[in-house]
């Protein structure tokens, strides 16, 4: 609600390519009125206001950010928008801090200092910073009791982990910081290195890699390679399925396959491997007898 209020204040020229997209989870009645906040709010300022609603009701994290991200990425090809979200720098402490825990690599542990074409104006703004400013401002918001929820891992992070951490370590986020910005610089080096490798992203979010531009690489260099690939369809890779994914190109089967965390699997085709959410595939199809591993 501060973005769209500042989005607001804008000058007349460039308020006239914004439009406002938002998006009801169906987790419960906080969900529906933040969205009609939204919508009565973007209405107020002149913006073209779209919604939208999950089909299903996700339990967890992974799934309301997937389905969201989804809307927010249809709506944006469809008008040939950029996307621009309200995170802010304790967002970036929080996610860098669970890819540690999830045992990520340097891809993962970038957060959102990697490079991307989502636009994030707040990221180096506290999340403190934008609630004083909502207070003077009178802006309005919907809190949702989600948020407090402690069965989800970011909450337990934001109001219990990190808080206990920085009350003994007050310089604890500023070295996750540092380590995010160094992640990110070896990420953007790490382009050149993939830039070789014939990959291409489909339209329905999977990732179609040449066999034959993977030879010659080793175990090493290819737990490099693949989730730099991996991030060309907004996967990533954990060090497990790093490794699995750097050992499967080296001796999977023709016909194989094998399924990673996050819902991910990848199939070794004849001239080419296929990354893709295996919740998306198609029903009934065989497996090779990698995917039983």
């Amino acid at each position: 609600m501060v973005l769209l209020t500042v989005a607001s204040r804008l000058p007349v020229r460039t308020r006239r390519k914004i439009m406002v997209a938002t998006f009801d989870h169906g987790t419960g009645r906080a969900a529906g009125r933040a969205t009609a906040l939204v919508a009565r709010q973007a209405l107020r300022c002149g913006f073209l206001c779209v919604s939208g609603r999950a089909s299903t009701v996700g339990t967890r994290e992974e799934e309301w950010r997937r389905t969201r991200w989804q809307f927010l990425e249809q709506v944006s090809s469809k008008r040939g928008a950029s996307i621009v979200t309200a995170h802010t720098l304790d967002d970036q402490i929080e996610t860098v801090f669970m890819r540690i825990l999830r045992d990520a690599g340097p891809r993962g542990i970038a957060g959102l200092y990697a490079e991307s074409e989502i636009i994030r104006p707040f990221l180096n703004i506290r999340r403190a910073t934008l609630a004083s400013y909502a207070e003077q401002h009178r802006v309005a918001f919907v809190q949702d009791p989600s948020n407090f929820d402690r069965k989800h891992l970011r909450n337990r992070i934001r109001l219990e982990i990190l808080p206990c951490i920085v009350a003994q370590h007050p310089d604890f986020p500023a070295e996750l910081l540092s380590l995010a910005r160094n992640a990110a610089e070896w990420r953007r080096s790490l382009e050149d290195l993939v830039g070789s490798v014939e990959a291409e992203t489909g339209q329905d979010g999977t990732l179609r890699v040449s066999r034959s531009s993977l030879e010659g690489y080793d175990a090493d260099s290819l737990r490099v390679v693949w989730p730099a690939l991996a991030a060309r369809a907004s996967v990533v890779m954990d060090r497990r399925g790093t490794h699995r994914a750097a050992e499967f190109t080296i001796r999977g089967a023709t016909g194989g396959a094998i399924q990673l965390s996050g819902g991910v699997e990848i199939l070794m085709r004849r001239d080419h491997m296929l990354l893709r959410r295996w919740r998306a595939a198609a029903g009934g199809e065989r497996r090779g007898p990698e995917a039983r591993r």
